[in-house]
């Protein structure tokens, strides 16, 4: 009698409520995000062949350049100097050749009258010799003039084209986005060539250079669309879309990544160089297809007697889905699609759009009526 009153008193197991979630038609999207930070298409590097001070300094920051434009000029006077000085020696070398060539003449004409005279008797065959070799050494001290005249040329040509370097030109249409020298700073230009100016070709178009992990590089091609947003203009997306894919890997901390590089558009000038971007990168996609919430896949009723195997789970291996019919879990074989971590598209399985699927379970005691004093069997 008592085990059945305690029997009696014990609560009714606890009722089953299950969370469902629709099925529906869509997109189902496969992406991978990354960071990267916004740069020029092609940013020229201007720097100084020659040493010196900055003596004029027509170009700053943001100036729009067009090729040969001059942004600075060293002091020139040394170079000047030098230049003054090839030119002297190129002159006295010209100098040199007529003077050598007036002595040629001169040993030619010797030479030719002992030539005479020897047939005649009149000088010994010695003289003629001496004279022969006169004019030979003439002619050698002409060649010897006229290879001191090119050498003479060709350092006064050299020293010109360091003059001219004074003059620190634009080599493209651009814009200068970077001023690192003042007038009156000392350029040393002996070990390596110091970067005076940075200009942006074509600020218009803009690259995004981002750093995708191993694990997502394999899924990412040439032409994939792409989207990203800055700091600056949180609300706003520009669209993009992976123009290359570097093959050289990048290792910080051991952890590897690789370079996207991705076009966009910068018409507006909205993007600054260096700004940082999140990066959304689109590697597969379908559109307007029957779906199924990524929870309902993983979901497995409680009150299973003895829980199924797992089962394998990749695109075109049959999972199970639990779809709610007047109150009761029934079970659904689909043929899972594409995953996006958020839906899966469904290519076979016997649902329709709207139908209720399983992805939670909640149990709870039954709500007894307040004030409602417990029943006793007699």
């Amino acid at each position: 009698m008592a085990a059945g009153i305690a029997y009696r008193m014990l609560p009714p197991s606890p009722a089953a409520s299950y969370v469902t979630m629709p099925v529906t038609t869509g997109p189902v999207t496969r992406a991978v995000t990354a960071t990267g930070s916004v740069n020029p298409v092609l940013t020229i590097i201007v720097g100084s062949y020659v040493s010196g001070v900055i003596r004029e300094l027509h170009c700053d920051f943001n100036t729009r350049v067009r090729k040969g434009q001059v942004c600075a000029k060293i002091d020139p006077r040394p170079y000047q100097a030098a230049v003054d000085t090839a030119r002297a020696e190129l002159a006295n070398a010209r100098a040199q050749l007529i003077k050598d060539q007036a002595a040629r003449t001169y040993a030619n004409v010797t030479y030719t009258r002992n030539t005479s005279l020897v047939k005649l008797g009149y000088i010994s065959k010695d003289a003629l010799d001496a004279a022969r070799s006169a004019l030979d050494e003439a002619n050698a001290q002409v060649t010897l003039d006229r290879a001191a005249i090119a050498a003479r040329e060709a350092s006064l040509h050299t020293v010109e084209i360091n003059l001219g370097y004074t003059d620190i030109t634009s080599p493209v249409d651009g814009t200068v986005v970077s001023r690192n020298v003042t007038i009156g700073q000392t350029v040393a230009a002996s070990f390596q060539t110091p970067t005076l100016f940075l200009i942006a070709t074509d600020l218009t178009r803009m690259q995004v250079d981002a750093n995708v992990s191993e694990s997502d590089i394999s899924s990412i091609r040439e032409g994939n669309k792409a989207s990203f947003s800055v700091e600056s203009f949180p609300d706003r997306t520009f669209a993009a879309v992976v123009v290359q894919v570097r093959q050289a890997p990048q290792t910080v901390q051991n952890v590897v990544t690789y370079d996207v590089v991705l076009g966009t558009d910068n018409t507006a000038l909205l993007l600054k160089p260096g700004m940082t971007a999140t990066v959304r990168i689109i590697t597969d996609a379908r559109t307007h297809v029957l779906r199924v919430p990524d929870q309902a896949l993983r979901f497995v009723p409680g009150n299973l007697a003895s829980p199924a195997p797992a089962e394998e789970s990749g695109v075109g291996k049959p999972q199970r889905v639990w779809k709610l019919v007047n109150g009761h879990p029934v079970p659904v074989q689909v043929v899972p699609g594409l995953d996006d971590d958020s839906f899966t598209e469904v290519l076979g399985g016997d649902l329709k759009p709207g139908d209720a699927l399983i992805v939670g379970e909640q149990r709870g005691p039954p709500h007894a009526a307040a004030g409602s004093p417990p029943r006793f069997s007699p």
